[in-house]
């Protein structure tokens, strides 16, 4: 599938197309998280979730432990992906400085892609456009 990536995986536990839910890293808008509860029960933002203004190995570790896939703009967790595998899977948004209107409408219009990157428990990361 265009976009994914597999990596070395620690474990074989992988989200179920029900449970796929998102940590949403900081530098994306706190609001996403309302938007995409209907697609991904359960999302936060790292914000909501106190941990706003942590570093990257902390929200790793958070997301590892809770079942999440971070999704982020920064391409430090596409590297920390590709050096450590999944858990956690990492979704990385790829739009540049776009608004978060443009962010939210990527998101769900890819709502059956990112589905099946959950479901797919070789896959460490998916980039989106």
């Amino acid at each position: 599938m265009p976009g994914l990536r597999s990596g070395p995986r620690t474990d074989a536990a992988h989200h179920t197309t029900f449970g796929l839910k998102l940590l949403i890293d900081e530098n994306l808008a706190p609001s996403l998280a309302e938007s995409w509860q209907s697609a991904f029960p359960g999302t936060a933002h790292v914000r909501g979730i106190g941990l706003g203004n942590t570093d990257d190995r902390i929200i790793w570790d958070h997301a590892k432990e809770n079942d999440f896939t971070i999704i982020t703009k920064d391409s430090d967790f596409e590297q920390r992906s590709f050096l450590l595998g999944s858990p956690p899977k990492v979704i990385w948004v790829r739009s540049g400085n776009r608004s978060t209107a443009f962010i939210n409408l990527i998101v769900l219009q890819h709502v059956e892609r990112i589905q099946a990157f959950g479901d797919d428990a070789e896959a460490a990361l998916l980039v989106l456009p």
